[in-house]
């Protein structure tokens, strides 16, 4: 088993995906694993994993530009046998250890083209020229790579046509992480939002759909506000009276909230990278046993309702997020059943045990080509 050396310069070392999933079961598997960051807290060894620092970066241009410089001279130093990128940013990072003979795989978290056509605040021109410019290098850089990660089945399908050294390693949950044993009869009035808190992905029309939802119903809010006007806007609306601010917890303190809930939303916005996407919280919701509100994407209704663990709704529509809740609210045998069928599908199908098997015969066939 040789040195495998994981590189981000954008995501904490506790990274669910990065740190948590990917890291731990290959050091679990008896690779050597280390884990390079750029947060400025400085080098541990975590769970068999050594995680090693280069510092933090004091601004996003610095993080893309000086960051990455740092990473890679790290990166080289560790004369690792193989290199896994974890951020766009580190692709041509990517491309010089190639040229240095050292064999690497990009983990291609999200389709960043399609993200960058989402990106409203930009003009349209400026979007589909952003997108172009970045798909074509993304190409360049992963024909020359040993190999591809990604997140979804979809992004998967759209790297086979450029390498075909590529697998869909899906962020699914980690049996029994989140399971509480809080039993349905002692669960609040209360539904549950956990991640990044912005625009996009629902926060106002969540916030306005309390306003309409019965009297005892509150919202825990688990996570950080992306964006410090829509935090102000959200706060001005009479619903945000009931909702319960819980900031950002730790991987124990989700699991307690979710107890507590009798449901999870997770209502983003019909935005053209997030069809495909299959967003953590929805497993992790379905993980912990309580029933999801989620978006009416075709993608989205297929497990929803295909597993019967759940409700799908116009996420643009607070009257229809709101009767969801009232309706799991006051039909609380039918949300336990859609809780428990939920947590089965993900013990069959939906889980990280079947993802890490994935992982682990992929990088073996790396490691001895």
């Amino acid at each position: 088993m040789g040195r495998i050396v994981h590189l981000t310069s954008a995501h904490p070392r506790n990274d669910i995906r990065v740190f948590l999933k990917e890291c731990r079961s290959l050091a679990a598997h008896g690779h050597e694993v280390v884990l390079v960051v750029a947060d400025g807290r400085g080098d541990e060894v975590r769970d068999g994993v050594k995680i090693t620092d280069v510092g933090r970066s004091s601004g996003r241009l610095d993080r893309m530009f000086k960051a990455t410089r740092r990473v890679y001279r790290k990166a080289l130093a560790l004369n690792a046998e193989l290199y896994h990128l974890h951020d766009p940013e580190l692709l041509p990072v990517g491309l010089k250890l190639k040229r240095c003979g050292k064999k690497v795989v990009f983990d291609a978290h999200e389709d960043v083209p399609k993200q960058i056509l989402g990106k409203h605040y930009l003009h349209p021109g400026v979007r589909r020229v952003m997108s172009w410019c970045f798909a074509h290098f993304e190409n360049y850089a992963c024909k020359r790579f040993d190999g591809v990660v990604t997140a979804t089945p979809y992004i998967r399908d759209k790297f086979l046509k450029i390498n075909p050294r590529s697998v869909d390693i899906n962020n699914f949950p980690m049996i029994g992480e989140l399971e509480s044993a809080v039993p349905w009869i002692d669960k609040a009035d209360e539904v549950c939002y956990v991640g990044n808190i912005a625009q996009i992905r629902g926060i106002k029309e969540l916030v306005r759909a309390m306003e309409s939802t019965g009297s005892q119903v509150r919202l825990n809010l688990v996570g950080d506000f992306a964006e410090e006007q829509v935090e102000a806007e959200v706060k001005s609306y009479s619903g945000w009276s009931k909702v319960n601010t819980l900031g950002v917890q730790d991987r124990q303190g989700v699991r307690v909230v979710l107890g507590r809930s009798v449901a999870g939303v997770v209502t983003l916005y019909p935005i053209i990278n997030y069809l495909d996407a299959l967003p953590i919280k929805m497993f992790e919701y379905m993980s912990a046993g309580i029933p999801v509100i989620a978006s009416n994407f075709e993608l989205w209704k297929t497990i929803v309702e295909g597993n019967q663990c759940g409700l799908c709704v116009d996420p643009m529509d607070p009257d229809a997020i709101a009767a969801a809740i009232d309706y799991l609210m006051s039909h609380r045998g039918e949300a336990e059943v859609m809780g428990r069928n939920g947590r089965e599908a993900v013990l069959s199908r939906y889980n990280w045990a079947r993802e890490e098997a994935k992982l682990i015969e992929f990088y073996d066939q790396l490691l001895s080509a």
